[in-house]
């Protein structure tokens, strides 16, 4: 039986560390997006007269919108990581990609990503002590 000791600690802390981040940067970017898309444009907000932000707006909300999709995913994988480690290569490799895909939308101010490949790594590499 495996005792409590023995999980993958410091992937598990570095991928909700980049998880937070990368919910925390795809909040503030949404956010900043939402202000200029209410307050900018001529006479007072009526940017739809001028065909407005249009596609980029679009854009870089669908961008945002996956990096807090992979914040979420991520800090999910770290906790299955740290309840079940013994599929932490599973949840190791799931961790990896959405922390890769989270570039699309600066990765948790980039640093996220990065946190996040490496407790994925982690993750992966990650193996029991042999009982004695």
């Amino acid at each position: 039986m495996m005792s409590y000791g023995e999980r993958p600690t410091v992937a598990v802390i570095l991928s909700i560390i980049g998880g937070a981040l990368m919910l925390l940067g795809g909040s503030m970017a949404l956010m900043m997006l939402t202000y200029y898309d209410e307050n900018s444009g001529m006479m007072g907000g009526y940017r739809h007269m001028m065909n407005g932000l249009g596609f980029p707006y679009g854009l870089m909300s669908g961008l945002m919108l996956v990096s807090l999709v992979s914040g979420v995913l991520l800090i999910i994988g770290a906790v299955m990581i740290n309840i079940h480690p013994s599929q932490s290569s599973t949840w190791g490799i799931i961790v990896l990609v959405f922390s890769i895909i989270s570039f699309l939308g600066m990765g948790g101010f980039l640093i996220g990503a990065v946190l996040g490949i490496v407790g994925g790594a982690l993750a992966l590499s990650w193996k029991p002590r042999p009982q004695i």
